[in-house]
Order: structure tokens, then C-alpha cells, then sequence
């Protein structure tokens, strides 16, 4: 059974998928995965050097991923012609990691953690989505606080993914993370519930 976990930046995902891999579901993580792809000597970490110029490349031949994202919030031309070159590769990084965990175990539920679910990624092959579910004034006010950004680049980043409309549109089950974590995982338990059943409803 494969779930596609989804939610802005800040919103309380990864708190989420924790939770699920507690309760024993095999996480696959998206933000990893996109890390892997991008390694020196990958065919895309020289795509987007070729792209967005060598200054990109610390001395060690690792990417620059601070400065890269200051590129990209600011700049939606940049951010699509970044994301051609790494989604594909992380699709396909992500297919080899759910084939080689449904054979180690077939009864295995997989939740793929990934956060620009609504943009990009093709939605049918998905069994359940489920949504880590926070309004973006929460959760630019959320990296303000936690992460140190400023108003301005909270918002940009924000501004940068995809509405929360159109998250909850595409969702099957929504987790509500504006509350205490207690709250938060007694949702993730009943979601747990839900998909350990028989029919999975």
C-alpha cells in the first residue's frame, strides 16, 4: 500500500511521517531522496550547474543548497527550471525505493513524504493521500520562530508552493496540526487504524 504524505513547508509533515514510522510504515522522504539525486558526479547536480553557473558549487564539489534557494523562492522561471531536472530523477529514485521495499515485505505500507505533492507528482498511483494540514499564516509565523527566517523570506517560501486549497482538494485525509502534538497523534492513530483494516477504509 503506497500513501502519498503531503503539506507545506512547516507544516508539521515530517512530525506526521515520525509518527507513521513509529507505528511501523516504511517512510520514503522525498527532501532525501532530492539530496541524493544531487550528489557530486550526478547527472543532475551538472544540469544545474550548467543552469545556474558554477558559483553554485562549494569547493568540495557539493551543491550549494542555501544559496540555490535563495534563487528559487525569489524566482518562479528558476524554480520550474530546477524542478525538470530534479523531479524526474527523484521520481525515479523513489520508484526503486518503493519496488525494493514492497519485495523485502508485500504486506509493507509505504508513506512517501513528499511536500510538492500538489505541483508535480502524479497523483493515481497513490492508494490513500493524506495531508499534514496547517494554514500558511501558521506556518510562516511557524518559520519565523522555529527556523529564524525573516517576515519576507517566510513568505516567499510559502508563497512558493502551492495553495492550501489545492492541497486539501487532492487530499483523502486531512491530519490537523495546529494543535497539541498529543492531538496530532491521536489522528495519526486512528489514520494508523484505518489503514492496518482488512479494506483499508
Amino acid at each position: 500500500m503506497l500513501i502519498g504524505l503531503t503539506g507545506g513547508i512547516a507544516s508539521g509533515k515530517s512530525t506526521v511521517a515520525r509518527m507513521l514510522r513509529d507505528h511501523g510504515a516504511v517512510v520514503v522522504d522525498a527532501d532525501l531522496l532530492a539530496r541524493e539525486v544531487v550528489e557530486p558526479g550526478t547527472p543532475a547536480l551538472r544540469s544545474i550547474q550548467d543552469l545556474f553557473g558554477d558559483d553554485l558549487i562549494r569547493p568540495d564539489g557539493s551543491l550549494d543548497r542555501a544559496r540555490l534557494g535563495t534563487i528559487v523562492f525569489g524566482d518562479r522561471q528558476a524554480r520550474e527550471q530546477l524542478n525538470a531536472i530534479v523531479h524526474p530523477a527523484v521520481r525515479e529514485l523513489a520508484k526503486k525505493r518503493f519496488a525494493a521495499a514492497a519485495a523485502a515485505d508485500p504486506e509493507a505500507i509505504i508513506v512517501y513524504d513528499v511536500p510538492l505533492l500538489a505541483e508535480s507528482e502524479t497523483l493515481s498511483h497513490f492508494d490513500l493521500i493524506v495531508l499534514a494540514d496547517a494554514p500558511a499564516e501558521m506556518r510562516r509565523q511557524r518559520l519565523i520562530d522555529l527556523r529564524g527566517l525573516n517576515a519576507q523570506e517566510a513568505s516567499r517560501r510559502v508563497n512558493a508552493q502551492a495553495s492550501d486549497d489545492a492541497r486539501r482538494t487532492i487530499a483523502d485525509v486531512i491530519v490537523d496540526t495546529t494543535r497539541s502534538l498529543d492531538e496530532t497523534a491521536t489522528e495519526v492513530d486512528r489514520l494508523w487504524a484505518r489503514l492496518t483494516t482488512t479494506d483499508h477504509t
